[in-house]
């Protein structure tokens, strides 16, 4: 039991970072970029094809996410701005960057042919033991790295300046240009974080599995699916939570039915999900993780904000007048009768 909840952490960790990449570009642009998992591919196979050349596995690791950050703002600016200038409210997106995914995929398998590759491991050696389960050091690198970089976002996001920039052109594109700010810079800057957020989850997965040009099809679909079920169309950070919440319902799919249960499984928690909440699990929509709104009480002249700052009643109706003062039909309040 222990073993395979592990395990789904540590794998769900990669599905949450690819669905905090998808939900990242999402949260600016209000685009899903469909080539995410062709971007993790990049990575993969940059990194797979220069370690096998006889460099330092580091230094392929980096220009592996060096390449997939380019192509990243290459799918911007190819597949997503000009239909955004075009007509910023229409669904041409979905078919560019699908289109964007299938070139990517077809120009890798053209360069480094349809077989697959061996990737180079990063951590050997090392293994955990927790309560009769083992965590590899494989395993521990991608929870460790997962939390880091959703920590480091949300914190980017809520107390920098870009981040600000990041929260303005996503509520109103509109607006944000209006103060001043460059959203084609944000969005690009955006775009280009997500790549690398897809790339190192490419370099955390690539140990357990191959290099393979189509590599990008499955965990870019796992990716989404942690994105819808988190909810992190509203915050990115949701997404993690979702594929932490995929990846243990997944291993324990493959424990409890069989190996092949995380083929399908996944799809049918995410049905189930969005059933409950169509927003994501953890949307500001689910009432379980809605924020409380200030709650105003009548009847007595009084309204009583229980979750805010300014934790005290308040006069929700103006002071009686004067004595020897009222208001008439036609007078305002305080106005003498005569």
């Amino acid at each position: 039991m222990l073993q395979f909840v592990l395990s789904g952490v540590a794998i769900g960790s990669i599905y949450g970072l690819i669905g905090m990449a998808l939900a990242i570009s999402f949260y600016v642009t209000r685009i899903i970029n469909f080539a995410q998992g062709q971007l993790m591919m990049v990575t993969v196979m940059v990194t797979a094809e220069l370690a096998s050349s006889g460099y330092p596995v580091l230094l392929a690791a980096l220009a592996g996410l060096a390449c997939s950050c380019t192509v990243g703002i290459l799918s911007y600016v190819i597949a997503v701005r000009p239909i955004l200038l075009s007509n910023r409210f229409s669904f041409g997106w979905l078919v560019s960057t699908l289109g964007f995914a299938v070139i990517v995929e077809n120009a890798a398998a053209y360069i480094w042919g349809p077989t697959s590759q061996a990737f180079p491991p990063i951590l050997n050696g090392f293994s955990l033991p927790i309560g009769g389960a083992v965590l590899t050091a494989q395993q521990l690198l991608a929870i460790v790295t997962a939390a880091v970089l959703a920590a480091g976002f949300e914190i980017v996001r809520r107390y920098t300046l870009f981040g600000k920039l990041g929260m303005a052109t996503a509520a109103d594109p509109e607006m944000a240009s209006a103060i001043g700010a460059n959203t084609t810079i944000v969005a690009i800057v955006a775009f280009a974080v997500s790549a690398v957020y897809a790339g190192i989850a490419g370099l955390l997965i690539g140990p357990s599995t191959f290099a393979n040009p189509y590599l990008g099809d499955t965990f870019g679909t796992y990716g989404f699916i942690a994105m819808m079920i988190g909810g992190g169309t509203e915050r990115p950070i949701a997404a993690m939570f979702g594929g932490l919440l995929l990846g243990v319902c997944a291993e324990g799919a493959n424990a409890l039915i069989n190996s092949q249960a995380s083929d399908w499984f996944p799809f049918i928690v995410l049905v189930l999900i969005l059933i409950v909440s169509p927003k994501g699990l953890f949307s500001t929509s689910n009432p379980l993780f809605r924020p409380r709104r200030a709650a105003v009480t009548r009847g007595r002249g009084r309204a009583w904000f229980p979750h805010s700052i300014h934790n005290r009643p308040i006069r929700s109706q103006a002071p009686p007048p004067p004595r020897g003062f009222a208001s008439a039909a036609g007078a305002p309040p305080g106005w003498p009768l005569s």
